[in-house]
């Protein structure tokens, strides 16, 4: 089986709760429906170490224009405090060039504003901080798609608020075909809920 690569998008100021639980689980090969088959690898603009919103200090491990989407399985993009204000211009024409090419995205808090000025949002129901966000973003016109939803799935981009990250994990494990229908509603009952009784439901979900 060949692994396929899922690439973490990285950027100064990006949020760290907001990938977190994704990056663990596709990581991670307990209760994986094929164990092994997908890695995360970290993209930057450059090479040059990034500092995130909590102050950890990362090195991506390639750098976007070295990244062809044909050898990727997705894109997440993170948000950060600099996507309003135009930064991380780049990531979002990567978003573009993804999609073109068949490969999904997914894309939280501030970095739907990157797709939105993509105009990647107005075709397709999507998600996001708030409409409002959106809606001052110059050219987007998808407002009357915007979803109240935790995490929005449709036509191969994942959007969510900043405080979805596990929702937003669970719509990309989905689009990954990651887990099983019930150890993925185990998984996200343990989580949402902290009900150790989902525990129990999620080992007997992979035996």
């Amino acid at each position: 089986m060949k692994t396929e690569t899922v690439h973490l998008a990285l950027y100064d100021t990006l949020a760290d709760w907001e990938f977190g639980y994704a990056t663990a689980q596709i990581n991670l090969p307990q209760f994986q429906k094929a164990p092994g088959r997908y890695r995360v690898r970290t993209v930057g603009a450059t090479l040059d170490p990034v500092t995130s919103i909590g102050g950890l200090r990362i090195t991506p491990d390639l750098a976007l224009a070295d990244v062809d989407p044909a050898d990727s399985a997705m894109l997440i993009l993170p948000g950060a405090d600099t996507w309003e204000s135009g930064g991380n211009a780049a990531f979002g024409a990567a978003a573009r060039r993804w999609l073109d090419a068949g490969v999904p995205v997914a894309a939280i808090c501030g970095a739907t504003v990157g797709l939105a000025a993509e105009g990647l949002l107005n075709d397709r129901p999507h998600g996001g901080n708030t409409v409002r966000q959106l809606a001052a973003v110059p050219g987007y016109t998808g407002a009357p798609l915007f979803s109240g939803e935790r995490a929005v799935r449709a036509d191969g981009v994942i959007t969510a608020g900043a405080a979805s990250a596990l929702e937003f994990a669970r719509e990309i494990f989905v689009e990954l075909d990651l887990y099983e229908p019930a150890v993925l509603e185990a998984w996200y009952g343990l989580y949402r809920t902290g009900d150790p009784s989902w525990f129990g439901k999620l080992v007997a979900a992979v035996s």
